[in-house]
């Protein structure tokens, strides 16, 4: 069943809490017409309550479309739920005896089954949670693919103020990014911490600067021992958190210490800085920054190199792709087909290596220009779909710092029941050599990281080192 948050699903839990005996199983019949998965079609409805029946579709929707299900261990994803399941129950000091892991034997119906009597067996006892345990549970199967790609959805949040273009956090980036703190990420995160970039909000009413040192946040060191500690991630706060974050900072160009505390909040966003594709000339290079692999960016891209190569003559492109989101893979083989033709720029492929080709568009013309291509830590996905066809196919030159490593594969979306979105890639990416980059990023050819001192100095030496490369 689908219980939705009106005053029946109240009469409903009023009832679940007055009996003893737990709800049974479903029927195989139902079973059948809960577990299918489909396509979004048109817009979502309204979300309502997430269910063992959620839980349930979610699970075989993962097994029948995930990339790896036919070869995936089940046990793993229902035993993260359940540890969830607990441990949700604990945080709201209590427990239930029966709250014991069934025994999973790797058949994955049956296994179901019995997670599902004890977790009705469980939850019949805690009706007041309400929907908190499935949540909890269908988060935790999700995580436990661990695949940088793979989501679940829901209970989506906006600030009651916010307004298009709006950011929301404490208004600062740092060299340490979000992504590296939530492990999707691979880059090794290097000491010192330090502000790289003041978008706003409260580090720009704190007076923050670039390449201010960050030496401890809420009280805790943010390396130890060489190690990025949890504490960072106290930085990229996501509404409705909104708790204070206490930082101690080091001015290295006067030695100034002090202790500043900044609330997270909207703040408003440079206009200059929303836009997927700015470009401009440097000497004779056309500089074309690019933030994302959006619908028609590339071609974007390739207008803007037009425009800077009427009436002169160029030395080349250099592609900013540091910060770059990723997006779609067919927009990435797009721009690389104005560097080369007849090539394959990527595989996506299956568990058992039945791989699909993604070949380069030969109807775009070829710029037939040197490339230089700016990465970092914060080119993900059809970013680094794009750097590496650079560097296996020899397209140009990558300067600055490896790729996030996140490109497990293009991920697919289906709707669950309760009007929420799972997404998952069903197919694993490889480069153009049939390497894996998930996990491990792309290498640049020249190692060109951005320090505290650069940051304060307002100096940008991955530029300035395309430019040398350019020009020999």
């Amino acid at each position: 069943m689908t219980t939705i948050r009106t005053a029946a699903a109240v009469l409903a839990l009023l009832l679940a809490a007055a009996c003893t005996a737990p709800t049974p199983p479903r029927t195989q019949a139902s079973t059948a017409g809960a577990t299918a998965c489909a396509r979004p079609q048109g817009r979502l409805g309204a979300e309502t309550a997430t269910t063992i029946d959620v839980i349930e579709q979610a699970y075989f929707c993962i097994l029948g479309n995930y990339y790896s299900g036919p070869t995936l261990d089940a046990r793993s994803l229902l035993t993260a739920g359940f540890l969830a399941l607990t441990q949700e129950i604990n945080r709201d000091g209590r427990d239930v005896p029966d709250a014991t892991m069934p025994s999973l034997t790797g058949d994955r119906e049956a296994d179901w089954a019995a997670f599902e009597a004890v977790y009705r067996k469980i939850t019949d006892q805690v009706p007041d949670l309400r929907d908190k345990p499935a949540v909890v549970t269908l988060e935790a199967i999700v995580a436990a693919l661990g695949d940088n790609h793979a989501r679940w959805t829901h209970d989506v949040n906006v600030p009651p103020d916010h307004y298009d273009g709006d950011g929301y956090g404490l208004g600062l980036q740092a060299n340490v990014s979000s992504s590296q703190m939530d492990g999707s990420a691979s880059r090794v995160a290097l000491a010192p911490l330090f502000v790289t970039t003041v978008l706003g909000g409260a580090a720009q009413a704190a007076r923050l600067r670039p390449g201010d040192v960050i030496e401890a946040v809420n009280g805790s060191a943010p390396f130890i021992d060489g190690d990025a500690t949890p504490a960072i991630a106290a930085l990229y706060p996501e509404y409705p958190k909104a708790r204070p974050v206490e930082l101690r900072l080091l001015r290295q160009t006067t030695g100034r210490r002090w202790t500043v505390t900044l609330k997270p909040g909207l703040y408003p966003r440079d206009p200059a800085n929303l836009r997927v594709v700015s470009s401009k000339l440097l000497d004779d290079v056309a500089y074309v920054r690019m933030t994302g692999f959006v619908s028609a960016s590339s071609n974007r891209v390739l207008k803007a190199i037009s425009r800077l190569r009427t009436g002169r003559t160029l030395s080349g492109v250099v592609l900013d792709l540091r910060g770059n989101g990723g997006g779609s893979p067919v927009e990435a083989t797009r721009l690389v087909s104005a560097f080369v033709h007849g090539k394959i720029t990527a595989y996506q492929c299956t568990v058992d290596n039945r791989c699909a080709t993604a070949r380069t568009d030969d109807t775009v013309e070829l710029l037939h220009l040197p490339l230089v291509v700016l990465i970092d830590h914060g080119c993900v996905s059809a970013c680094e779909h794009f750097s590496a066809a650079v560097k296996d196919l020899h397209l140009g030159q990558l300067v600055g710092t490896r790729t996030a490593g996140v490109i497990s594969g293009p991920a697919q979306s289906y709707l669950l029941a309760n009007n929420t979105v799972l997404s998952f890639p069903d197919r694993h990416h490889l480069g153009p050599d049939r390497e894996v980059i998930d996990r491990i990023g792309v290498p640049p050819d020249h190692y060109v990281p951005l320090t505290p001192q650069d940051a304060a100095a307002g100096r940008d030496p991955a530029p300035a080192k395309a430019l040398t490369l350019l020009h020999k």
